[in-house]
């Protein structure tokens, strides 16, 4: 069933927060740093594969989503619906469903053997594909999806995520020079200040969670080990 009907985007973003929040999936650990794949430290660490087994807010995100692409990008802006490998995927699936439309996903990688391929699903030139994730940090790990995507023809100028960290100000001009909008339904401000209105960590871990978030570059290289 395709949404038509849902809160505005500061709503959304609020609730999108709560229930993050609400199934564990945000983490605040600035006394013992999460270590990125970067290899940097970070405050916070985010797990929005939790989502899928949690039916109720799953489908209310998924509705969100759906209603946010409507809105910003239109109601007749998409032919397929793409996941990213491996977490963008099941979202993708989801949001496919309620706009009525075709999936498929992108592999990071040719998988080496048979066809080859990067493209699952059926994917045609002059199709205009949006591209769905769990998230994104600095927009970066979008761009060789998109390049994929457009290597069959097919256009891609936008791309819709859950969570959008919102902490590193090169990110929308990283998608934008690429020629990709970026939607979201929530960062990490919105989740912040929900876990403030909760009382859900101590004061003194949010506020260490808000000076990362405030300068995370500046954060990181005081945190970092040798």
């Amino acid at each position: 069933m395709i949404p038509s009907a849902y809160p505005d985007k500061a709503e959304i973003a609020r609730l999108s927060a709560r229930m993050l929040l609400e199934i564990g999936a945000v983490n605040f650990r600035p006394e013992e740093p999460f270590i990125l794949a970067s290899g940097l430290p970070s405050a916070t660490y985010i797990d929005c594969r939790k989502l899928i087994s949690y039916p109720r807010i799953r489908s209310t995100l998924m509705d969100f989503m759906a209603v946010t692409v409507m809105r910003e990008a239109g109601f007749e802006a998409f032919d397929n619906i793409a996941g990213g490998e491996t977490a963008g995927i099941p979202f993708a699936a989801l949001v496919a469903e309620r706009l009525a439309l075709p999936m498929s996903y992108v592999r990071k990688k040719p998988k080496g053997y048979g066809r080859n391929a990067r493209i699952e699903g059926a994917m045609s030139e002059g199709e205009r594909v949006l591209l769905v994730e769990d998230l994104t940090t600095d927009g970066g790990s979008k761009l060789s999806f998109v390049d994929a995507i457009r290597e069959t023809g097919a256009s891609c100028g936008h791309t819709a995520v859950i969570f959008y960290y919102d902490i590193f100000p090169e990110t929308e001009k990283t998608l934008g020079d690429h020629g990709v909008q970026l939607h979201y339904l929530c960062t990490w401000w919105d989740v912040l200040a929900e876990a403030r209105a909760q009382s859900a960590f101590s004061a003194a871990t949010l506020d260490e969670v808000e000076a990362f978030l405030k300068a995370p570059r500046d954060w990181q290289e005081k945190h970092k080990t040798s």
